[in-house]
């Protein structure tokens, strides 16, 4: 998954797990913010990479969404259980998943075999 997609997941799932919002999502693998804002509801995600200068959006059902990456061109699919979520990255053909607690999330990439964490 795409760096920037995989923050802007991260920001979701923590706005929709945490019930918190922020400005950005701190990148502990790169050791820097990415700006990102927006709003995220149960149903509604709009928010926005100003590092790509790129939308985030889609609609949902509270716990399934449909997602649109403009930054990349492509859908994300991503699920909500409890504090923990799952989804798929269509842009790479890749799942994911994670949790939140508190304003931190900890996702895996399975496409980067690798884990990946953040904090709101």
């Amino acid at each position: 998954m795409n760096p920037n997609t995989r923050a802007c997941v991260a920001y979701v799932a923590a706005c929709l797990i945490s019930q918190r919002r922020g400005s950005a999502v701190y990148d502990y693998s790169q050791s820097r913010h990415i700006s990102i804002g927006g709003a995220v509801s149960p149903t509604n995600v709009s928010v926005y990479d100003y590092e790509r200068s790129a939308h985030f959006t889609g609609s949902g059902s509270g716990d399934s969404f449909n997602l649109y990456d403009y930054g990349g061109g492509h859908h994300v699919q991503l699920q909500i259980n409890g504090n923990q979520f799952s989804g798929y990255d269509y842009g790479t053909s890749s799942h994911f998943s994670g949790n939140v607690s508190g304003g931190s999330v900890s996702l895996y990439d399975y496409g980067a075999s690798s884990y990946f964490n953040y904090s709101l």
